[in-house]
């Protein structure tokens, strides 16, 4: 079995993101999708802290510290681009002016619940931020993460422990074994990394698997 790297990850989702949408990518994985976003289609990436239009990772060296993501990381704005207000740009959010957002999880469900802003444990620190905006605003949430915990542990689950972000939120999930969608008859599978089984992603998903169709 080949596990998917993060940057095919990223690459993976780019894939899914068609022509014309607005997109939000999340702190940490997520923001890997803009670097393989495909030239040709005209896609339009928003921050909330205040940019629409943002473009890829500039080249080491010309970087721009005044111009960031919201997780402090430099960007570039293309050509078009545009600056405002931290206030609009969660309106754009909880206004359901956003196609699609790409999230990271330390848990998805079933039914697509969503925990990603804290595990629980006494001496986690909280990071809510926007999620919960982006996850109850956006028309579609994507989530991008290892599809196990580092000791093993399934992180698509039958259903979450951690404290929710959000309830059914989820359309798709994308992990480094496999892309599964979130439908009404359970989590079925789209794609599974190169040698696979159906029967081996079900013994590290700790919640049931659909075929392929």
């Amino acid at each position: 079995m080949i596990r998917f790297t993060r940057e095919q990850v990223a690459a993976r989702v780019a894939q899914d993101i068609p022509e014309g949408a607005y997109v939000n990518l999340g702190i940490g994985l997520p923001t890997k999708v803009a670097n393989y976003l495909p030239v040709d289609r005209e896609i339009f990436l928003h921050s909330e802290n205040g940019l629409l239009g943002m473009g890829p990772t500039p080249p080491a060296g010309e970087e721009d510290q005044d111009l960031i993501n919201a997780g402090k990381q430099p960007v570039t704005l293309l050509t078009g681009g545009a600056y405002f207000h931290h206030a609009d740009a969660f309106a754009m959010m909880r206004g359901g002016h956003l196609d699609i957002c790409v999230l990271g999880a330390f848990q998805v469900s079933a039914t697509g619940d969503l925990a990603n802003w804290h595990t629980g444990a006494e001496d986690a620190i909280p990071a809510v931020g926007g999620a919960m905006d982006l996850a109850l605003g956006a028309r579609q949430v994507f989530v991008m993460m290892d599809h196990q915990t580092k000791s093993g542990e399934s992180k698509v689950v039958a259903q979450c422990s951690y404290p929710l972000t959000a309830i059914g939120c989820v359309s798709r999930i994308y992990t480094d074994l496999a892309v599964l969608d979130v439908t009404p008859a359970g989590l079925r599978v789209r794609e599974m990394a190169e040698g696979l089984s159906l029967a081996a992603l079900q013994d590290m998903t700790d919640a049931p698997l659909l075929p392929p169709r």
